[in-house]
């Protein structure tokens, strides 16, 4: 406390001194009077407003008062200096009393003509040495007066001589003459309401406007009174009114500069722009372009700033301008605008009296604050969850508020009260639809916190739902077990999970919302690994508990529940038949493949059908009759690709080779065109199957074709309807479904050129098909003819080892004709003997195969390889 009143008293000291110093110096210049009113607050402790110096000048004449009362002249005369100093300073003018003195001013240029603008000096006003209007005449001893930067100068040179009447001078004190500052200051004036006339004259007219905010610079930039004088004169309003209706941009913004210089340290200018229009049109400016809006702001932070710091009540009315903040983000947003550092002051400090500017600011992208305070701590954690929960962002902005760090209070949260939870697993649930924070949610811990909140004991129903849509988020993205880890990144335990979400469906009365969240966390989980497929249907009975939920009346439920039973029927399809056979089970299945408005659901119905066991013949004839098999064939016209896989898969217990009837009524559907334009425009895998289901209907075709008898006269043959190459009888793709009269052969042969082993695989088996065994030539012609035999010899270099096999197997029939032998023997030999130096399958098998192959060949040729006998044994 000693240091503080040494300190206290140390600096009044110092005040005294230099209030004695520059009263010696006759300093009574506003400058300095600013000066020491500053250095007085300061050392009191108070602001340097209006209100709080006039209470210590009071204190001051109080003091001359009592000085006067005990007698003490000298002490009189020093405060009564001092209280003249101080009153010139701008925080310590009475505004009545200036107000007073401007309309005496104005009544004096009252006798000056209307087209008067100046008032010339007076020659006394003129300074002896520059010839200048003096600022703070000070006279010599032979009465000259001049000014005293010039004074000092000219005796600083070495002068010691009158300036005027070149007299020396015996004395060169310098003595303030203060009528004559007075003088000039009162000729001063009245040109200041010279030009203030002529200014609103200008204003009202509109013309001139440029010059004359030129001329309102300069008068309060020479003269801080004008400030007041200008706002009296009414030019601050019509300036105002102008810049609300003007739409000259160089106007507005010579105006907002014109402003801020008029409301600069002072108080009642402020209070003035801020309760006028002038408010709005300043908040109108911010979001004009960068020039203005520049001026706009830098007008703005001055009307909030007061001598303490900021101005409280302005700031709490700009806090609720939602255009204001709108414009203020943007400002900040716009890293190239100068504005954006003043823009990010305004708003923080806006932030501090109104958090939901916080939110409005959120609303336009920017989260930092947001973010701020859900890190700072909890006591703005509950409005900073709801901000989120009620923002709309994209995945570029949720991404960017969880790289600003807005997810781990977001989880601490869910340790606190009902409210806190639910507005953060809201606001979880919203953020984890970005890939980004799904990888931060995890990182973090958060997915055992939420998994233990979703299968605490009695949970409320509304965390179940928000933790069960969470992890149907998380589940959703890439392989859906990658972010299913704790804190440290090690796995969990997925068999419980998978168990627990699957016991979700069991409870009856739980929420429609419950259920499928769950399902769809389920399906996510399981859709990426086979093992857990597994798992689900051997450890919780996966399919059973999924079964009823096909008849569920929430329609996605019922969709997720077909996607997850085609998973589950590709382990354990009995369960599903079974059901299927209850009343209207199989009109539902038909009803999924039929849903044209959900891809998923129809790929998944049709794969759900293709697992389940060909055999059940009862059902694959109830399906039929219900409409499924057309339903399948409208998917493999109009349905997405996967679609249209499954369906072809699923066509295949519709097609069995040994029921021609059953082939028969799918080419009658017109299957065959699909067929072949799957050939050339589907995946690979339907490009594989396709080629595979046109191997089934090729079969059928020796079964179905009949030789024609020679009939007539040789004469008349030429007329006879052409047969076909390769089976020798008269064809078509619709009665003997031939794969050549269906134009078929081309698309085949192309899948040999693809090095793809699954569609080259198929096609060779299919074109197998053309090499009968009574006939064999006639089909190794086909396949010469079209160039299929070269390629199938090909993929023996770059085939896999059943590829190789396949190829053996069609070339072991195509050269048992000596024709193929001598057109393609060559090629085929450098081929076949690098397979049988191998040994491949362990037992040689495709060395054997090779090897017999080979020996076709050497049986046409003329020069037989003991060799190859070796080989065979």
């Amino acid at each position: 406390m000693q240091r503080v009143e040494f300190e206290a008293s140390q600096s009044q000291i110092q005040i005294v001194d230099k209030l004695n110093e520059g009263l010696r110096e006759q300093k009574l210049d506003q400058a300095f009077a600013n000066y020491m009113v500053e250095e007085i607050a300061r050392a009191v402790g108070v602001p340097v407003e209006p209100s709080e110096i006039s209470k210590e000048l009071d204190s001051i004449r109080k003091e001359k008062e009592e000085a006067a009362q005990r007698k003490e002249r000298a002490e009189c005369v020093f405060l009564e200096q001092i209280i003249q100093l101080l009153s010139r300073a701008d925080a310590a003018r009475d505004y009545e009393e200036v107000e007073r003195q401007y309309f005496e001013r104005v009544k004096v240029i009252e006798r000056y003509d209307s087209r008067e603008k100046y008032i010339p000096p007076l020659n006394p006003f003129l300074c002896s040495i520059t010839g200048a209007v003096m600022e703070d005449p000070v006279s010599l001893c032979t009465g000259t007066t001049c000014e005293r930067s010039a004074i000092e100068a000219w005796f600083y040179d070495g002068n010691r001589t009158d300036p005027e009447t070149k007299e020396d001078l015996e004395d060169t004190t310098l003595r303030s003459n203060i009528p004559l500052r007075q003088s000039i200051e009162e000729w001063r004036e009245l040109n200041y309401c010279l030009i203030i006339r002529s200014i609103r004259e200008n204003l009202l007219s509109n013309s001139d406007l440029q010059e004359s905010l030129s001329q309102m610079q300069a008068l309060v930039r020479e003269n801080s009174i004008n400030k007041d004088w200008i706002s009296i004169g009414e030019l601050t309003d019509n300036v105002i009114s102008i810049l609300g209706r003007s739409d000259d941009r160089e106007v507005k913004m010579k105006i907002l500069i014109t402003l801020k210089d008029a409301v600069e340290g002072n108080t009642r200018n402020k209070e003035k722009v801020a309760e006028s229009q002038g408010w709005d049109h300043i908040i109108s400016c911010l979001g004009s372009d960068s020039s203005i809006s520049k001026a706009a702001i830098n007008l703005l932070y001055e009307l909030l700033q007061e001598q303490s710091g900021w101005n409280q009540c302005l700031c709490k009315k700009l806090s609720e301008n939602r255009t204001a903040i709108w414009s203020l983000v943007s400002l900040l947003k716009n890293s190239i605008n100068p504005s954006s550092e003043v823009a990010e002051k305004i708003l923080m400090m806006v932030f501090e009296l109104n958090e939901e500017s916080i939110t409005i600011a959120a609303n336009l992208g920017w989260y930092k604050p947001l973010v701020d305070r859900m890190i700072q701590g909890p006591d703005s954690r509950i409005s900073m969850a709801k901000a989120i929960v009620n923002l709309e962002l994209s995945d570029l902005n949720m991404k960017l508020l969880g790289k600003e760090g807005v997810i781990p209070p977001l989880l601490e949260m869910l340790s606190g009260s009902i409210e806190s939870k639910d507005l953060s697993l809201s606001a979880l649930v919203k953020l984890a639809g970005s890939h980004a924070n799904k990888g931060i949610i995890a990182a973090s811990g958060g997915v055992p916190l939420i998994l233990d909140l979703m299968f605490s004991p009695r949970p409320l129903t509304f965390i179940i739902i928000k933790c069960s849509e969470i992890i149907e988020k998380l589940s959703s993205d890439g392989n859906g077990i990658d972010f299913f880890v704790d804190g440290e990144g090690k796995e969990l335990e997925l068999d419980s999970i998978i168990t627990n979400l699957l016991a979700l469906q069991q409870i009856s009365h739980h929420d429609h919302n419950i259920r499928k969240h769950a399902l769809r966390a389920l399906l996510g989980i399981c859709k990426f690994e086979t093992g857990l497929v597994k798992k689900a249907i051997l450890a919780a009975n996966g399919v059973s508990l999924i079964l009823p939920l096909l008849d569920d009346s929430d329609s996605e439920i019922r969709e997720t529940s077909i996607i997850l039973l085609f998973l589950f029927s590709q382990h354990e399809p009995e369960g599903v038949v079974e059901y299927l056979f209850r009343p209207r089970r199989l009109e539902a299945l038909i009803g999924f493949l039929e849903n044209e408005e959900n891809d998923n659901v129809q790929m998944a119905a049709a794969g759900l059908l293709a697992n389940l066991p060909k055999s059940e013949r009862e059902l694959t004839m109830k399906l039929i009759e219900l409409g499924g098999l057309d339903a399948i064939i409208s998917i493999l016209k109009t349905g997405k690709m996967e679609a249209k896989e499954n369906a072809l898969s699923a066509l295949f217990r519709f097609t069995d080779p040994t029921n021609i009837e059953s082939q028969r009524d799918l080419v009658k559907r017109g299957i065959y065109p699909l067929l072949v334009n799957f050939l050339n425009t589907g995946s690979v895998t339907a490009k594989a199957r396709a080629a595979a289901f046109i191997g089934d209907l090729s079969m059928s075709t020796p079964k179905l074709t009949v030789v024609p008898k020679p009939t007539g006269c040789w004469l008349f043959r030429s007329s006879r309807v052409p047969l076909c190459p390769a089976h020798g009888s008269v064809c078509s793709a619709n009665t003997t479904f031939c794969l050549l009269e269906a134009k078929a052969l081309p698309g085949l042969i192309k899948l040999l050129h693809g090095e793809v082993h699954a569609t080259a695989y198929e096609a060779i088996q299919t074109l197998s098909t053309l090499v009968l065994e009574d006939f064999p030539q006639r089909g190794a012609r086909v396949l010469h003819d079209s160039n299929a035999i070269r390629s199938i010899l090909d993929i023996l270099n770059w085939g896999t080892d059943s590829l190789k096999a396949e190829a053996l197997g069609l070339l072991e029939k195509v050269f048992v004709s000596k024709e193929m032998v001598e057109y393609h023997g060559t090629t085929a030999r450098s081929r076949l003997i690098g397979l049988t130096g191998m040994n491949i399958y362990g037992d040689g098998h495709l060395r054997k195969k090779a090897a017999k192959v080979l020996s076709l060949l050497e049986r046409y040729s003329k020069s037989s390889s003991s060799a190859i006998s070796g080989v065979l044994e």
